[in-house]
């Protein structure tokens, strides 16, 4: 299924008492619709998904589906690496009218590449939705082979990946070798244009909260065979998109949307707010043209 060029893996916003500030949640889903995105993942690591609750999640997906009310696809992070609550949760997240499933992979508990495989089948077989598989081994301890995305991709309602093991060899092979319509997307910013030269659909972002736009224009210009303008553009935001990773995510994206006028709370433990100097640092790589005197 294509979902467009650009996500964005959208941060969740908290009032002061660390709980999910809906009006805020509103205020960001309208900024990113008209800032470059072409969908919205929700409740992703970006998220802070391991922070919230089952509860929290469906409220969320409930809520955002209401307020996109059709302008984009809603994909609802469900994954988990408890296969039976990846699929409690799934099943649950589909009758909140969201419009396709991420799933990541199971992380800690280190299984094989065959109980990858009936993971992601079950959990698959578990929703007529479409799912995205979300290939992170930095985060989960073990990675999707090639092969068994390849075999995954076979499944009628596996249609895309979200590959962030940063192995463009590796992502070439699954574009190779997986049906038409099966898309990849990159989960690193800073491969987005690479991604897109071996064939690659777009991105999952975390800088499109900030630069959504210019991201949005540099696929745009290499969709259409400017290869040089798409290329400027990547090394413009580059820094910016590195910014967005200088420490643990989504720290720096939740102080940047809050120097940008929109406020979306701190994080939760075990996550800590940027400090001062982090702060100082943070602004002097963001584009100047997107700052506010807020924050």
């Amino acid at each position: 299924m294509n979902f467009g060029h650009v996500l964005t893996a959208m941060v969740t916003p908290f009032d002061q008492n660390g709980d999910i500030d809906f009006d805020a949640t509103r205020t960001l889903v309208n900024y990113l619709i008209v800032n470059g995105s072409d969908g919205l993942v929700v409740a992703g690591t970006t998220g802070e998904s391991p922070t919230l609750t089952d509860t929290e999640k469906l409220d969320l997906f409930r809520f955002v589906t209401n307020v996109v009310d059709g302008r984009v696809p809603v994909i609802a992070g469900t994954g988990s690496n408890n296969t039976r609550a990846t699929i409690e949760l799934t099943t649950q997240a589909e009758q909140t009218g969201v419009d396709a499933i991420m799933l990541t992979t199971p992380y800690y508990n280190k299984p094989s590449q065959e109980g990858l495989y009936q993971h992601y089948q079950a959990a698959a077989q578990a929703t007529s939705l479409p799912v995205m598989l979300y290939n992170i081994p930095g985060r989960s301890a073990v990675g999707i082979a090639p092969e068994t995305i390849i075999r995954l991709s076979e499944i009628d309602n596996i249609t895309a990946v979200k590959e962030a093991s940063g192995n463009l060899a590796a992502m070439t092979t699954i574009i190779n070798k997986t049906p038409e319509d099966f898309t990849l997307y990159s989960g690193d910013d800073d491969l987005t244009l690479p991604v897109l030269a071996i064939g690659g659909q777009g991105v999952i972002s975390v800088s499109a909260h900030i630069i959504g736009n210019d991201i949005q224009e540099m696929v745009q210009s290499y969709q259409n065979g400017d290869v040089r303008r798409a290329a400027n553009i990547h090394q413009e935001v580059l820094p910016t998109m590195k910014a967005m990773f200088a420490q643990p995510s989504p720290s720096p994206a939740k102080a940047a949307l809050h120097m940008m006028g929109i406020p979306v709370g701190d994080v939760r433990l075990p996550m800590v707010p940027l400090t001062s100097d982090e702060k100082l640092q943070l602004k002097k790589l963001l584009p100047p043209h997107n700052m506010t005197e807020a924050g």
